[in-house]
């Protein structure tokens, strides 16, 4: 190692903590001697060193060369006042001549140095006291002009005035009445953190009140009301620091960071206050790196394409915007979210063919005017729908990793939210129907009255404006030195492009059917002998038909489970993966299963709730019903009970009761018969006015029906009974 000149040397002592510091002012041409100076000492003096005994104690560790100066002071000339710049330059002028090349190194030594320093006394008639502060200044500060600044610097940072003595400032008026105040010392300082914390940052009080606080708690004495009651006086304002102290004080040492964060929260500091560094863009190295995704509403209202009078209120655009070229690859606007239906119908057309999408809204275009149409490797998003556990199928079976943003963090993802903020920009003003800043002020118009557009021709709208935001130069974007070097124009369309010749590699592509079909969510469903069990729905396919899947689940008497996607918006098929991930099986609603027909799945949990609900609602009332039915049931039998025992014959044995049972029978079945019979124009008897019946049929039974007057006469013989 080799000296130098104004080389920092940190001693180290037996005990080994760092000990003093030491300059090194001045080395001879052979490097045998070295002169060096405590560089924190207040009567610090040069002194000759001998230069190999450093070097040892370098090499051994015992000292080491320090590489930050603790001196050092940069500092503009704009910053210093005119009363600086004039000591500075008259000790300049001193110093050049006292310490010049040609009196070293004669002035390290004592004697020469106290010649010389008179000599310049009585030159510029300075004090030789004067004269050898500026020279240890110089020297230990690092021999240069503004080592000779002096220490009072106005507004410096980091200032701490000496508190002791009169009152510093501007004197107060009216001094003999108010006092002439207080002086801000290190106490007074404790005092004002303390009351800043427990009330300013602490309680979201205003300065003011914080200060009233601050005097009421930490400058009051105890005392006595008239009552006898316990009060704070508050002391003379001679012996308070003011309000204009406190103040200067607070804004001196205000920290932005832990204000905003203690008063209105840390994630609205991280959003709108703090420090903005860095770009977006160095996290992608090209094109299909990172894809962001967000929604917004749209700043417009819409009518129905159905009935142009109904207004059908604002719609909702999703975007996904390449991290590296800024490119719109994906675009759905429609009804549904923010909302995992709305983000995958964005995703899925980001893999979808857009010169065919652009037809479907009557647009042509060509295959190089939007050449995009591929799956990204990461997927940036905030804390909402691609979070969720219906994203789970598209991350498994696409391999697309997902980032997210903490909550209240748009700004980590300020790519696709500034392409929000643009595409507002072309469009908002000229829409019919727009939103305006004055929107539901009292006395503004209703803007909703003005929709004019409906979601077709809307879309068309979004579909132009990404067009052109796709063709248009960025004033914003940094381009990298190798996209100079090509004289590549910041514009997303040829970034992109360039990206892709340059830096592919991270883009793939997937057919539209199998990418819908990893972005449904999915669910199980159970194969039963009735169908595919799905939600409460049943289903078949041809090859569950094929393979005989029913009635294998009748047979075997065990339900085999089945992972299927579904669309939330239309049950009316679901779709059963296939193994090698290549394709799938369509699932068809049984004809049974109509009323579940074009319904969506919040329609269809509807109508089951619905019934569960009727079905509890009514199930007082069922149950009332067999009560009742019970005790009508009850009564009838109390009934029969009753008359049975009346013409119950006493003595009779259990055989000779249920010997006769056929002849019973076929006897009970002949009177049913005769009772049951069909009889057209049958009449009925005719009253008298005594009261007498007359039978219009005088015909007995028993001559139409001799059978039955054979089994009457002999059941009478069988109970001996004589007529």
């Amino acid at each position: 190692m080799q000296l130098t000149v104004n080389m920092l040397i940190q001693f180290v002592s037996k005990d080994g903590t760092p000990d003093l510091i030491e300059r090194a002012l001045w080395i001879d041409e052979h490097h045998k001697q070295v002169v060096t100076i405590e560089i924190q000492g207040r009567t610090s003096l040069p002194k000759f060193r001998d230069a190999g005994g450093i070097l040892t104690l370098l090499s051994l560790g015992q000292a080491c060369v320090l590489s930050d100066d603790p001196m050092k002071r940069v500092i503009s000339e704009d910053a210093l006042t005119e009363n600086e710049r004039v000591m500075r330059d008259k000790a300049w002028e001193i110093v050049q001549v006292i310490a010049g090349a040609e009196n070293l190194p004669n002035l390290f030594y004592p004697r020469h140095r106290a010649e010389a320093i008179k000599k310049a006394s009585e030159v510029f008639g300075v004090s030789d006291k004067t004269i050898l502060k500026y020279l240890r200044r110089f020297w230990q500060r690092g021999q240069h002009k503004n080592a000779l600044l002096p220490d009072y610097k106005s507004g410096a940072l980091n200032r701490r005035s000496n508190s002791i003595g009169k009152k510093r400032g501007r004197p107060r008026k009216f001094a003999d009445i108010v006092g002439h105040g207080v002086n801000v010392d290190e106490e007074t300082k404790r005092v004002f953190r303390v009351a800043l914390n427990r009330f300013y940052y602490g309680q979201g009080l205003s300065l003011v009140r914080s200060y009233e606080l601050m005097r009421r708690e930490y400058y009051s004495v105890e005392g006595r009301g008239d009552e006898g009651t316990e009060k704070k006086e508050l002391k003379s304002s001679a012996k308070t620091p003011t309000l204009g102290q406190f103040k200067y004080y607070f804004y001196k040492e205000r920290d932005w960071k832990r204000e905003v964060s203690a008063r209105q929260g840390k994630k609205n500091y991280l959003q709108s206050h703090r420090p903005l560094v860095g770009d977006g863009t160095s996290q992608a190295f090209g094109p299909g790196s990172i894809f962001q995704i967000d929604a917004t509403i749209a700043d417009v209202y819409l009518v129905s394409r159905y009935n142009r009078n109904w207004v059908i209120g604002r719609p909702v655009v999703y975007g996904i915007v390449d991290t590296f070229s800024r490119m719109v690859c994906g675009l759905y606007v429609g009804l549904e979210g923010p909302s995992w239906i709305g983000a995958m119908m964005a995703l899925a057309n980001t893999v979808q063919n857009k010169v065919e999408f652009c037809k479907e809204y009557g647009i042509e275009i060509a295959e190089e005017d939007f050449p995009v149409h591929h799956l990204p490797e990461a997927l940036l998003a905030d804390q909402g729908e691609i979070s969720s556990r219906l994203a789970e199928p598209m991350i498994k079976n696409l391999n697309i990793k997902v980032m997210t943003t903490p909550s209240y963090r748009p700004e980590l993802k300020s790519i696709v939210e500034r392409f929000f903020k643009i595409l507002n920009g072309y469009v908002k003003p000229i829409l019919p129907g727009g939103i305006q800043p004055d929107f539901r002020e009292r006395g503004s118009h209703d803007y909703r009255l003005d929709a004019t557009l409906d979601l077709y021709q809307f879309t068309q709208i979004m579909i132009r404006a990404v067009l052109h935001h796709n063709s248009t130069w960025m004033n914003s974007y940094q381009r990298d030195p190798l996209m100079i070097e090509d004289g590549v124009e910041p514009i997303p369309l040829k970034l992109w492009n360039w990206g892709i010749k340059n830096r592919a590699g991270k883009l793939r592509s997937i057919p539209e059917d199998l990418m819908r079909l990893h972005l449904m969510p999915t669910s199980t469903a159970n194969i039963t002998a009735r169908g595919i069990r799905f939600k409460g729905m049943f289903f078949s396919s041809e090859k569950a038909l094929r393979e005989r899947w029913f009635e294998k689940a009748r047979n075997d008497g065990r339900s085999v489970k089945v992972t299927v996607s579904y669309d939330p918006r239309n049950l009316n098929y679901i779709y059963i993966p296939r193994d090698d991930g290549k394709g799938f099986d369509k699932c068809y609603l049984l004809d049974h299963q109509a009323r579940y027909r074009d319904k969506t799945m919040e329609e269809i949990e509807h109508l089951f709730e619905q019934e569960k609900f009727d079905q509890k609602a009514n199930q007082d009332k069922v149950l009332q019903r067999k009560v009742d039915l019970l005790s009508e049931i009850d009564d009838i039998i109390r009934d029969a009970k009753r008359m049975t025992k009346l013409e119950k014959a006493t003595g009779e044995s259990k055989r000779k009761r249920v010997k006769d049972i056929r002849i019973n029978r076929h006897l009970e079945k002949a009177l049913n018969r005769q009772n049951d019979a069909f009889e057209l124009e049958k009449r009925q008897p005719v009253e008298t006015n005594e009261g007498q019946v007359i039978q219009l049929n005088p015909t007995t039974d028993d001559e139409l029906n001799p059978e039955l007057s054979l089994l009457r006469k002999k059941q009478r013989e069988r109970f001996g009974d004589d007529e």
